[in-house]
């Protein structure tokens, strides 16, 4: 099982994407759609104040017919931020993403912000240790059990 430490080390990418409450959420979304990500941190002063996701978009723009170029940012970000640990198992975060029903997590170690966590980055991560776990398997029942 991996540590969202070990997550985060195997993302090929390492940016954080950011945004800011009073941006419009037409750029908040423009801004997801060139760096093909689902979400972007909103900072004020360099402190995360929200988070913006594509779900916020289509429930809190799309669905009630609000105008994305004169809604800021901060209108329909999600204010609760959950926060993991390096240390954090991809177990604990899976059940904290299920139970809360959302899709990125932040990574903090104390007052640092080191990245964020999708759970399509958790999916990857169990793949990759099931894969591991077949071939291992795969070695042992073709005899190359040194």
């Amino acid at each position: 099982m991996k540590t969202v430490a070990e997550i985060l080390n195997s993302k090929p990418e390492q940016t954080i994407h950011t945004t800011t409450p009073t941006a419009s959420v037409f750029d908040a979304v423009t801004s997801m759609a060139k760096k093909n990500v689902g979400a972007l941190l909103v900072l004020k002063e360099g402190k995360v104040v929200g988070i913006i996701t594509e779900r916020d978009y289509a429930r809190k723009i799309a669905v009630m017919s609000r105008s994305s170029r004169e809604t800021p940012v901060s209108d329909i970000m999600t204010r609760e931020v959950m926060c993991v640990r390096p240390d954090h198992t991809s177990d604990q975060c899976m059940a904290l993403m299920t139970e809360n029903r959302f899709r990125h997590l932040l990574v903090m170690d104390g007052d640092k912000l080191l990245g964020i966590i999708s759970i399509g980055d958790l999916v990857k991560g169990v793949i990759a240790d099931q894969q591991f776990i077949i071939e291992q398997l795969e070695h042992y029942i073709a005899g190359d059990r040194g």
